[in-house]
């Protein structure tokens, strides 16, 4: 047990933990401390200096994130010396900061905007340093605007600590020291996964997804289009943050009926797909595991990864690009949902598929990259036309005058929109894999999983990388190659974690039959399109909000899904089918790397 050490902070007496910082001290007494490059889930800075505090008998202020206690320290945190302090560190920072934040997708939302106002830095009294810089739009996902970057790291340690990538970097020194790339090269040129990670710790508008709004606007309003939506599991666990809920708040039914209200044409949802996915997955997972076992294939690569995290799919195309065979072939729910919406809905309703533009929102920055992919394009056309993020949806919510919280629940349309728990939980990590047990399980043996309420715990929580195993015994008779097989798996989410697992399988430190890796933080309630603030309280919230929402589902493993077994008697055949492999599957290739 760690030692106690008293203090006082604005002479109000405590006992925290050694090695506590100033910062996290003051928390604890509800004080706050202002800062622009501290985050909880990152390490130390300690740069921008705004969180500076009075330490008594240090002759300077202190660094209150990057100072731990030491026993009987008095500190003060809001002396005039302090705001004063404060106020020129801000107003430094302003002097090389683009101020146009009328125009600024950041604005209200911004950090330094918000310190600015509350410390009223009103008059310029340092000369201004601002230069020109013109916004890096190279990237379908990503946009980078130097000219509103306060060097405060958070990108960096984003991008090097929790996802283990390095694609941002700190440039030069001193005066011209700059967030930048691999020789500078546009973010689409670089070992970029896109997952946005960056932006939801970015306390400025220098990271920002690129914004599809007014493309998507104008197909609304274009009488010739037939405009479908279709909206991913965790959005609906996060959008009403961005309207004054707490995290953890579950809007579905008021999330459908203000896409509604907003003009979309069809209201659908990603979890019919994710449904699809499981039975594709699972049949691949099968099929592969016969290979091995009864043919001694060893071509049949295992672990078999799972496909449905795009930045994930990047990170092994440039990283790891000789375990590209294990990577399922299965394209992500939301590619699977946008090939279906031109072929099959298309057909269903009547509809030429030229006519048919497709949307999607997803907790996810990743997936308007995913979208512009050159091999989502089965249906003849692009199967996905445009990607709005969580925040992006709030800002046309907003835009259309709709008060979300007052509206009446709504459901999902017909064809496409129906889904069971299974679907839901893709939106955490180990969902997949839960998901995918609850159904390949029941469908091997004929009896369901033997967890109480369907619930696989051992797969759930927010441990970097998890492991669990299930004994298959008393299979069907086609399934006799399982019998008193022990299926291994294993579940990492962040790609710091996910490069830590794939190091020890590729070096055989361990074995696995099935692999899931999410590229964001607690998978995709984490996702770089989420609404920000981000930290490990509010993706708690959501998780627990995603089972919840499962729990109350009716039916809840995706081969239950009567649209999953209509889609395949009228359409697909059978999974794994000639045409489920047509629409549903694909390929990915090795990428640069340095």
């Amino acid at each position: 047990m760690s030692n106690m050490i008293n203090i006082t902070i604005n002479d109000i007496p405590l006992a925290v933990p050694e090695n506590t910082s100033i910062f996290h001290a003051a928390k604890m007494i509800n004080v706050h401390i202002p800062t622009l490059c501290h985050h909880e889930d990152l390490c130390v800075a300690g740069n921008c200096r705004v969180c500076v505090v009075e330490v008594e008998k240090d002759p300077n202020l202190v660094a209150s994130c990057a100072t731990p206690v030491r026993e009987g320290m008095k500190v003060l945190t809001n002396t005039s010396k302090i705001r004063q302090a404060r106020k020129h560190i801000l107003e430094l920072l302003l002097t090389e900061h683009n101020i146009n934040c009328i125009k600024c997708s950041k604005s209200n939302a911004c950090e330094l905007q918000n310190l600015a106002l509350e410390y009223r830095t009103d008059d310029e009294i340092f000369l201004n340093l601002r230069k020109p810089s013109r916004p890096d739009i190279s990237s379908y996902a990503i946009q980078k605007d130097d000219s509103k970057c306060i060097r405060c790291t958070r990108c960096v340690r984003t991008c090097a600590q929790l996802q283990g990538v390095n694609a941002l970097t700190m440039a030069y020194k001193g005066n011209l020291a700059k967030m930048s790339t691999f020789k500078e090269k546009p973010m689409a040129e670089v070992v970029c996964t896109n997952c946005g990670q960056c932006i939801n710790r970015c306390p400025t508008g220098a990271l920002t997804e690129r914004t599809y709004i007014e493309e998507v606007w104008n197909a609304i309003y274009d009488p010739t289009k037939h405009v479908v939506v279709q909206t991913a599991p965790a959005v609906r666990v996060a959008l009403g943050e961005r309207f004054g809920l707490k995290a953890g708040n579950r809007v579905t039914g008021k999330m459908v009926a203000s896409l509604k209200a907003m003009g979309f044409d069809s209201v659908l949802d990603t979890d019919f797909t994710a449904d699809l996915t499981i039975m594709e997955e699972g049949t691949e997972l099968l099929s592969r595991l016969k290979k091995v076992l009864v043919d001694g294939n060893t071509s049949a690569a295992l672990p078999m990864f799972t496909s449905c995290s795009p930045g994930w799919i990047k990170f092994i195309e440039h990283i790891y690009p000789e375990m590209l065979p294990n990577l399922s072939s299965c394209k992500s729910p939301q590619q699977m949902f946008g090939v279906l919406a031109k072929t099959y809905y298309a057909e269903k309703r009547g509809f030429d598929p030229k006519d048919i533009v497709s949307v999607s929102v997803m907790p996810c920055t990743a997936k308007k990259y995913e979208a512009n992919r050159s091999e989502m394009r089965d249906s003849g056309f692009q199967d996905v036309d445009y990607v709005l993020t969580t925040r992006e949806l709030a800002i046309m919510i907003q835009q259309s005058g709709i008060n979300v919280l007052t509206l009446k629940n709504e459901p999902f349309d017909n064809i496409m929109g129906a889904s069971t728990g299974a679907g839901v939980i893709f939106g955490a990590t180990g969902g997949v894999m839960e998901a995918a047990i609850r159904t390949a399980y029941e469908l091997v043996t004929g009896r369901e999983v033997p967890f109480e309420r369907l619930n696989i715990t051992p797969v759930r929580g927010f441990e970097g990388i998890k492991e669990a195993s299930l004994l298959i015994e008393k299979v069907k008779p086609e399934f006799e190659f399982l019998e008193g097989v022990e299926l291994k798996v294993a579940i990492a989410h962040g790609l710091a974690h996910a490069r830590k697992l794939m190091e020890a399988i590729k070096n055989e430190k361990t074995f696995y039959h099935f692999v899931e890796v999410m590229a964001c933080p607690g998978g995709c309630l984490g996702g770089g399109g989420q609404p920000i603030p981000t930290n490990p309280d509010i993706r708690a919230a959501r998780m627990n909000a995603i089972y919840k929402e499962d729990e109350k589902m009716p039916l809840r493993k995706s081969h239950e899904n009567p649209e999953i077994q209509q889609l395949y008697a009228d359409f697909l055949g059978e999974p794994n089918g000639h045409l489920s492999h047509k629409l549903l599957h694909t390929y990915y290739t090795e990428r640069e790397r340095y």
